[in-house]
Protein backbone atom coordinates (compact mmCIF):
# COMPACT_ATOMS: atom_id res chain seq x y z
CA UNK A 1 0.00 0.00 0.00
CA UNK A 2 1.41 3.52 -1.12
CA UNK A 3 1.93 6.12 1.31
CA UNK A 4 2.11 3.97 4.33
CA UNK A 5 2.28 5.81 7.93
CA UNK A 6 2.77 2.72 9.98
CA UNK A 7 3.15 -0.79 9.02
CA UNK A 8 4.19 -4.05 11.53
CA UNK A 9 5.18 -7.20 9.98
CA UNK A 10 5.51 -10.43 11.45
CA UNK A 11 5.05 -7.99 15.07
CA UNK A 12 4.84 -10.34 17.82
CA UNK A 13 5.32 -9.74 21.97
CA UNK A 14 5.50 -11.95 24.96
CA UNK A 15 5.10 -11.52 28.39
CA UNK A 16 6.84 -14.42 29.97
CA UNK A 17 4.54 -17.23 28.77
CA UNK A 18 1.71 -15.02 27.91
CA UNK A 19 1.12 -13.99 24.04
CA UNK A 20 0.01 -10.57 23.56
CA UNK A 21 1.28 -9.78 19.84
CA UNK A 22 0.71 -13.26 17.64
CA UNK A 23 2.74 -12.13 14.38
CA UNK A 24 0.98 -9.47 13.38
CA UNK A 25 1.18 -7.58 9.82
CA UNK A 26 -0.80 -4.33 8.94
CA UNK A 27 -0.48 -1.12 7.05
CA UNK A 28 -2.03 1.60 7.98
CA UNK A 29 -2.44 4.38 5.27
CA UNK A 30 -2.31 8.14 5.65
CA UNK A 31 -4.99 10.59 6.03
CA UNK A 32 -7.56 8.43 7.83
CA UNK A 33 -8.76 7.67 11.26
CA UNK A 34 -8.96 4.26 11.91
CA UNK A 35 -10.23 2.34 15.53
CA UNK A 36 -8.10 -0.83 16.86
CA UNK A 37 -11.28 -2.04 18.52
CA UNK A 38 -11.04 -5.42 20.71
CA UNK A 39 -12.09 -6.35 24.44
CA UNK A 40 -9.68 -5.78 27.14
CA UNK A 41 -6.51 -8.16 26.99
CA UNK A 42 -6.96 -8.05 23.20
CA UNK A 43 -3.36 -6.40 22.91
CA UNK A 44 -4.07 -3.10 21.43
CA UNK A 45 -2.51 -1.15 24.51
CA UNK A 46 0.76 -3.69 23.06
CA UNK A 47 0.37 -2.54 20.04
CA UNK A 48 0.25 0.87 20.62
CA UNK A 49 3.09 1.16 22.97
CA UNK A 50 5.14 -0.32 20.11
CA UNK A 51 4.09 1.75 17.86
CA UNK A 52 5.27 4.73 20.03
CA UNK A 53 8.24 3.04 20.80
CA UNK A 54 7.67 2.20 24.83
CA UNK A 55 8.08 -1.59 23.92
CA UNK A 56 10.39 -3.64 22.21
CA UNK A 57 9.08 -6.76 19.90
CA UNK A 58 9.74 -10.46 20.74
CA UNK A 59 9.76 -10.29 16.78
CA UNK A 60 8.66 -8.70 13.77
CA UNK A 61 8.99 -5.00 13.27
CA UNK A 62 7.04 -1.75 12.96
CA UNK A 63 7.85 1.54 11.09
CA UNK A 64 6.80 4.80 10.90
CA UNK A 65 6.58 6.14 7.28
CA UNK A 66 9.37 3.76 6.62
CA UNK A 67 11.53 4.62 9.24
CA UNK A 68 12.40 1.87 12.37
CA UNK A 69 11.08 2.53 15.39
CA UNK A 70 13.93 5.01 17.07
CA UNK A 71 14.50 9.17 17.19
CA UNK A 72 13.07 9.45 13.94
CA UNK A 73 10.42 7.65 14.49
CA UNK A 74 9.63 9.10 17.96
CA UNK A 75 9.68 13.04 16.43
CA UNK A 76 6.85 12.05 14.15
CA UNK A 77 4.44 10.38 16.69
CA UNK A 78 1.82 11.62 19.13
CA UNK A 79 0.77 9.61 21.89
CA UNK A 80 -1.82 9.56 24.40
CA UNK A 81 -1.69 7.19 26.88
CA UNK A 82 -4.56 5.12 28.79
CA UNK A 83 -3.54 7.42 31.92
CA UNK A 84 -2.67 10.52 32.76
CA UNK A 85 1.36 11.27 32.76
CA UNK A 86 1.75 14.87 34.04
CA UNK A 87 2.20 15.70 37.70
CA UNK A 88 -1.10 17.40 39.22
CA UNK A 89 0.87 20.19 40.73
CA UNK A 90 1.65 21.32 37.69
CA UNK A 91 -0.13 24.49 35.58
CA UNK A 92 -1.14 24.01 32.72
CA UNK A 93 0.57 27.13 31.55
CA UNK A 94 3.60 25.11 32.08
CA UNK A 95 2.45 22.00 30.87
CA UNK A 96 2.03 23.91 27.44
CA UNK A 97 5.63 25.07 27.95
CA UNK A 98 6.97 21.65 28.30
CA UNK A 99 5.36 20.28 25.58
CA UNK A 100 6.86 23.52 23.81
CA UNK A 101 10.27 22.49 25.05
CA UNK A 102 10.16 18.52 24.39
CA UNK A 103 8.41 19.01 20.48
CA UNK A 104 9.47 20.91 17.86
CA UNK A 105 6.01 20.60 15.97
CA UNK A 106 3.88 21.83 19.06
CA UNK A 107 1.98 24.20 17.77
CA UNK A 108 1.15 26.11 21.19
CA UNK A 109 -1.35 28.80 19.93
CA UNK A 110 -3.32 26.43 18.51
CA UNK A 111 -3.30 24.63 22.07
CA UNK A 112 -4.05 27.88 23.74
CA UNK A 113 -6.95 28.71 21.89
CA UNK A 114 -8.81 25.20 22.52
CA UNK A 115 -8.13 25.35 26.31
CA UNK A 116 -9.36 29.41 26.21
CA UNK A 117 -12.90 27.72 24.06
CA UNK A 118 -13.00 25.26 27.40
CA UNK A 119 -12.53 28.16 29.77
CA UNK A 120 -9.54 26.60 31.54
CA UNK A 121 -7.49 29.16 33.52
CA UNK A 122 -3.81 28.46 32.26
CA UNK A 123 -2.58 29.38 35.83
CA UNK A 124 -4.62 26.72 37.53
CA UNK A 125 -2.98 23.38 38.85
CA UNK A 126 -4.02 20.49 36.84
CA UNK A 127 -5.70 18.80 40.40
CA UNK A 128 -8.01 21.36 40.47
CA UNK A 129 -9.55 20.46 37.49
CA UNK A 130 -11.89 17.53 36.82
CA UNK A 131 -11.18 14.00 35.88
CA UNK A 132 -12.97 15.43 32.35
CA UNK A 133 -11.20 18.24 31.62
CA UNK A 134 -7.95 17.03 32.83
CA UNK A 135 -8.33 14.38 29.60
CA UNK A 136 -9.15 17.61 28.04
CA UNK A 137 -6.24 18.87 28.65
CA UNK A 138 -3.96 16.13 27.98
CA UNK A 139 -6.04 15.39 24.85
CA UNK A 140 -5.52 18.96 23.67
CA UNK A 141 -1.53 18.92 24.04
CA UNK A 142 -0.99 15.85 22.33
CA UNK A 143 -3.86 16.84 19.00
CA UNK A 144 -2.11 20.30 19.05
CA UNK A 145 1.33 18.93 17.86
CA UNK A 146 1.99 18.32 13.75
CA UNK A 147 2.63 14.73 13.76
CA UNK A 148 2.31 12.38 11.26
CA UNK A 149 0.79 9.58 13.19
CA UNK A 150 -1.68 10.25 16.47
CA UNK A 151 -1.73 7.13 18.92
CA UNK A 152 -4.89 7.38 21.28
CA UNK A 153 -5.11 4.66 23.71
CA UNK A 154 -8.73 4.64 25.23
CA UNK A 155 -8.80 8.67 24.67
CA UNK A 156 -12.79 8.49 25.77
CA UNK A 157 -12.59 6.27 28.41
CA UNK A 158 -13.76 6.93 31.96
CA UNK A 159 -15.14 10.72 31.02
CA UNK A 160 -18.86 11.34 30.78
CA UNK A 161 -20.88 11.22 27.81
CA UNK A 162 -20.63 15.21 27.23
CA UNK A 163 -16.47 14.89 27.44
CA UNK A 164 -16.38 12.24 25.33
CA UNK A 165 -18.68 14.20 22.33
CA UNK A 166 -15.70 17.04 23.12
CA UNK A 167 -13.08 14.52 22.61
CA UNK A 168 -13.68 12.74 19.50
CA UNK A 169 -15.14 16.56 17.69
CA UNK A 170 -11.21 17.63 18.46
CA UNK A 171 -9.67 15.04 17.17
CA UNK A 172 -11.60 15.25 13.60
CA UNK A 173 -10.71 18.26 13.50
CA UNK A 174 -7.28 18.68 14.67
CA UNK A 175 -5.16 16.66 12.67
CA UNK A 176 -3.99 17.25 9.49
CA UNK A 177 -5.29 15.11 6.31
CA UNK A 178 -2.08 13.19 5.88
CA UNK A 179 -2.02 12.37 9.16
CA UNK A 180 -3.19 8.94 10.48
CA UNK A 181 -5.08 8.71 13.45
CA UNK A 182 -5.23 5.30 15.48
CA UNK A 183 -7.90 5.33 18.19
CA UNK A 184 -7.79 2.36 20.52
CA UNK A 185 -11.12 1.21 22.57
CA UNK A 186 -13.61 -0.95 23.30
CA UNK A 187 -16.39 2.07 23.35
CA UNK A 188 -17.61 1.22 19.78
CA UNK A 189 -20.82 3.00 19.84
CA UNK A 190 -18.98 6.17 21.07
CA UNK A 191 -16.45 6.29 18.26
CA UNK A 192 -18.01 4.95 15.07
CA UNK A 193 -19.38 8.16 13.66
CA UNK A 194 -15.35 9.12 13.55
CA UNK A 195 -14.00 6.40 11.96
CA UNK A 196 -12.93 5.44 8.50
CA UNK A 197 -11.64 1.91 8.91
CA UNK A 198 -11.32 -0.29 11.89
CA UNK A 199 -9.61 -3.14 13.08
CA UNK A 200 -11.22 -5.82 15.50
CA UNK A 201 -8.25 -7.56 17.38
CA UNK A 202 -8.52 -10.69 19.71
CA UNK A 203 -5.76 -12.34 21.56
CA UNK A 204 -2.95 -10.51 19.29
CA UNK A 205 -4.79 -10.92 15.70
CA UNK A 206 -6.56 -8.91 13.97
CA UNK A 207 -9.80 -11.09 12.88
CA UNK A 208 -11.68 -8.57 11.19
CA UNK A 209 -10.97 -5.02 9.59
CA UNK A 210 -12.52 -2.74 6.89
CA UNK A 211 -14.84 0.33 6.85
CA UNK A 212 -17.80 1.08 9.21
CA UNK A 213 -19.69 2.02 5.97
CA UNK A 214 -18.78 -1.34 4.45
CA UNK A 215 -20.27 -2.70 7.60
CA UNK A 216 -23.17 -1.37 7.03
CA UNK A 217 -23.56 -1.97 3.21
CA UNK A 218 -22.95 -5.68 3.64
CA UNK A 219 -24.62 -6.57 7.08
CA UNK A 220 -27.25 -3.70 7.78
CA UNK A 221 -25.54 -3.38 10.99
CA UNK A 222 -23.29 -1.14 13.04
CA UNK A 223 -20.10 -1.69 13.97
CA UNK A 224 -21.30 -1.74 17.62
CA UNK A 225 -23.71 -4.41 16.53
CA UNK A 226 -20.82 -6.26 14.45
CA UNK A 227 -18.64 -6.08 17.13
CA UNK A 228 -20.91 -7.72 19.87
CA UNK A 229 -21.78 -10.21 17.44
CA UNK A 230 -18.51 -10.99 16.46
CA UNK A 231 -16.91 -11.18 20.28
CA UNK A 232 -19.79 -12.93 21.85
CA UNK A 233 -19.10 -15.79 20.23
CA UNK A 234 -15.12 -16.12 20.98
CA UNK A 235 -13.87 -17.46 24.43
CA UNK A 236 -12.84 -15.29 27.09
CA UNK A 237 -15.10 -12.51 25.60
Amino acid sequence: MENAVLRSEGLTKRYGSKLALDNLDLTLPEGKIIGLLGPNGSGKTTFIKLAAGLLSPTAGSVTVCGKPIGPDSKAMVSYLPDKTYFNKQQKIRDLLTLFQDFYDDFDRTRAEEMLRELHIDLEAKLKTLSKGNQEKVQLVLVMSRRARLYLLDEPIGGVDPAARDYILNTIISNYDPSATVLISTHLIADVERVLDEFLFLYEGRVIRQGTADQVREETGKSLDELFREVFKCLPNC
